[in-house]
């Protein structure tokens, strides 16, 4: 399996404190990997880095064999990557459909080709990536109204709007019930299996981790402390100790993870 990504000595510095420490590694096509960590590792300001929102102090990001490095945010999404965020941010006043569109209009170069008939424009594209992301009847609805485990979806829906080769999904189940959490990640693992994308994503909860990661990243204090497959990370006592808290994971009946801390 070739990588789509390819990270090498990647850090970042703030006034002299390593926020990330030369951290390498590579996502895979067709492969859902999760980068994994405390609060403070280090996670969101590796993607920031991977996106363009932050220049690295040092190291090397390369996408599809090119070097991407400290290129802005813009010009990384034209390259096919997509990103969605913690914290949705949907314009609220506008429907569910027209959010898309709004994602459809900048894909095609038309966000600034202000016509009377743009809500028409591309409305069945939208449409269909709704019905992707199982949200086709929420289609007229307000954005301000929708719940929030609705509000993820559709931003799921935005970021493939651009046809992404690679996703970086920032906590996509922050904020959700456990249900929803489960569900959103099992769509996410469908849209790469049926897309034959990749997907890097940040998670807390590690029920999800271990019931969709294809691998695993560990990062503690900037710092990779451990990568592998669910098993390898499952059994490691050091990410036990650092990320865990020391709770021994078990595999249970039904094939699901759990133990004392497998909520971090």
């Amino acid at each position: 399996m070739t990588s789509i990504l390819q990270v090498t000595g990647l850090t970042k510095h703030f006034d002299g404190l390593a926020a990330v420490s030369d951290v390498s590694f590579e996502v895979k096509r067709g492969e859902l990997l999760a980068l994994i960590g405390p609060n403070g590792a280090g996670k969101t300001t590796c993607f920031n880095m991977l996106m363009g929102q932050l220049k690295p102090t040092a190291g090397k990001v390369e996408f599809n064999g090119r070097d991407i490095t400290g290129l802005p945010p813009r010009k990384v999404w034209r390259l096919g990557i997509g990103r969605t965020f913690q914290i949705t941010g949907t314009y609220p006043s506008m429907t569910v459909v027209e959010n898309i569109q709004m994602a459809l209009l900048s894909h095609h170069r038309r966000l600034f080709d202000f016509k009377s008939y743009a809500h028409l424009e591309y409305k069945k594209e939208a449409i269909n990536l709704l019905e992707l992301v199982g949200m086709p009847e929420q289609a007229e609805r307000a954005c301000a109204i929708l719940a929030y485990g609705d509000l993820k979806r559709l931003e799921l829906a935005i970021a493939l709007a651009h046809e992404p080769s690679l996703l970086l999904m920032d906590e996509p189940t922050a904020g959700m019930a456990p249900r929803e959490r489960i569900a959103l990640m099992q769509l996410t693992a469908d849209i790469v299996e049926q897309r034959n994308i990749s997907a890097l994503f940040t998670e807390h909860d590690m029920d999800v981790v271990f019931a969709h990661a294809h691998r695993i990243i560990v990062l503690n204090r900037g710092e990779v402390i451990a990568s592998g497959s669910v098993e390898q990370i499952r059994n490691d006592a050091q990410v036990r100790e650092v990320y865990l808290g020391g709770g021994t994971l078990y595999q249970s009946a039904d094939g699901s993870a759990d133990g004392e801390h497998s909520h971090a």
